[in-house]
């Protein structure tokens, strides 16, 4: 009897907060407690490095991040064209690429929605909000599949396949669903009543599974670790790393910073998570070095290509 009563009262409490305090709360306890970690070890952290022979491997990490954009695009091209067949005369890649920063802008929908009034217009409301809506859900599918090699580690490492077991022409409609009840602040900033983007209107996905996408997001989230262990590379001056292990840390990280998205593109979240499950395993130092390097450098890339778009705002307001 005490423990449903107990129950009950948790229940009620987290109603009362409401789940998007609750992911304002996770976002700022993150956020400082990174910033514990990075104080803690200041006097350990030197970002002391030799540009005249790092500066290469940095580039690199800078490319690797670039790639991950585009491939990022790519994937989500081919999101568009799995839910239904149109023609599309306009480049989406490039759109998408250049839209990639409005990520970082507070709110978080803004991306969302500039991607939306893009294929609205060359296709139908219903297939702009839903392959729009659906694309964070491929890229968590992605992080949480490579994260799934942890099965080396432990078996639990196993559960992490299980939201692929819904990215298919049966299932992805429960997801829609879900995603659609969570997004509602979205549908709201669009001005989209409920009767007009039902699920079966004008959605006719063309294969049970979306292959081509999937695998266009392996490998956004691939060279998105490339440029981290790059960066960790050029801090590490001689500790051993399992780079499995690190893959898997930092695909989870990934994954929690990706489904916060009070989180701007998932920062402080992710460098946090990424503190807590590597533990020990590797000097915190390196790793706080290597995360704001990264950091640093993936945001570089987003401004690097979205610089034309920005500046065509910029010259509509002045």
């Amino acid at each position: 009897m005490r423990l449903k009563i107990q129950n009950q009262f948790c229940i009620q409490f987290l109603k009362k907060i409401g789940f998007s305090k609750l992911k304002r709360i996770f976002f700022l306890s993150s956020l400082l407690y990174f910033c514990v970690y990075f104080f803690n070890n200041l006097s350990q952290i030197s970002f002391d490095l030799n540009f005249a022979e790092d500066s290469n491997t940095l580039l690199l990490s800078f490319l690797f991040c670039i790639l991950s954009i585009y491939l990022n695009a790519f994937a989500w091209k081919n999101i568009v064209l799995w839910f239904g067949k149109i023609k599309i005369k306009n480049n989406l890649v490039s759109f998408y690429v250049l839209t990639n920063i409005l990520k970082y802008v507070p709110g978080g929908i803004w991306h969302f929605f500039e991607r939306f009034s893009f294929i609205k217009n060359i296709s139908n409301p219903q297939l702009a909000f839903y392959s729009t809506l659906i694309e964070p859900f491929f890229m968590l599918c992605a992080s949480l599949l490579m994260s799934s090699i942890g099965i080396i580690f432990s078996p639990f490492y196993l559960l992490l396949v299980l939201p692929l077991v819904f990215l298919n022409r049966k299932l992805i409609y429960l997801v829609l669903r879900r995603l659609e009840s969570l997004k509602g602040k979205a549908a709201d900033a669009l001005k989209l009543k409920k009767s007009s983007y039902q699920l079966d209107q004008r959605i006719q996905l063309t294969s049970f599974f979306p292959i081509r996408a999937f695998l266009f997001e392996i490998g956004f989230v691939f060279s998105k670790f490339i440029g981290f262990l790059i960066c960790f590379n050029t801090v590490n001056t001689g500790t051993k790393i399992d780079i499995l292990f690190l893959c898997v840390i930092f695909c989870l990280s990934w994954s929690i910073g990706l489904i916060v998205p009070t989180a701007p593109s998932g920062v402080g979240v992710f460098e946090a998570c990424f503190l807590i499950l590597v533990g020990r395993n590797i000097p915190q130092n390196i790793i706080i070095v290597s995360l704001i390097y990264f950091r640093l450098i993936s945001t570089s890339a987003d401004l690097f290509l979205s610089f034309p778009f920005l500046f065509k705002k910029l010259l509509k307001r002045i």
